[in-house]
């Protein structure tokens, strides 16, 4: 059991979180059921993912969890994206969202080639 506290892409997701929930509290109140509450769900399952992956035994499943998180990275990035064209979002905020999604995309990628590579060396 790995301690998902110890993952540079845990708290690099967890603090992606954080700015996705700072960034939605100026969307218009009729969208808190609608793309608020997408976003903060899959920002949020992102690190939750890799939370629960940690606790599970072999990295098989930790593996999958990991893909999980990546789903919901890659719907998170669309989120942003779709809330700058709807106006919802300044370019600044936008471009600092995306980049920092970005990062945590290519961190999960990298850490699924490690572990599916310690899969099949052990």
């Amino acid at each position: 059991m790995k301690n998902f506290r110890d993952l540079q892409v845990w708290n690099k997701a967890h603090a992606l979180t954080l700015l996705s929930y700072r960034a939605t509290a100026a969307f218009p109140k009729p969208e808190i059921y609608g793309i608020t509450s997408q976003i903060r769900r899959c920002a949020a399952s992102i690190g939750a993912n890799i939370a629960e992956g940690c606790g599970k035994r072999g990295n098989g499943e930790f593996q999958r969890f990991l893909n999980i998180a990546t789903g919901s990275a890659s719907e998170l990035e669309y989120h942003f994206l779709l809330s700058r064209d709807l106006g919802f979002l300044s370019e600044t905020d936008y471009q600092r969202l995306n980049t920092d999604v970005v990062e945590v995309k290519r961190m999960l990628a990298s850490l699924v080639r490690k572990v599916e590579a310690d899969r099949f060396t052990s």
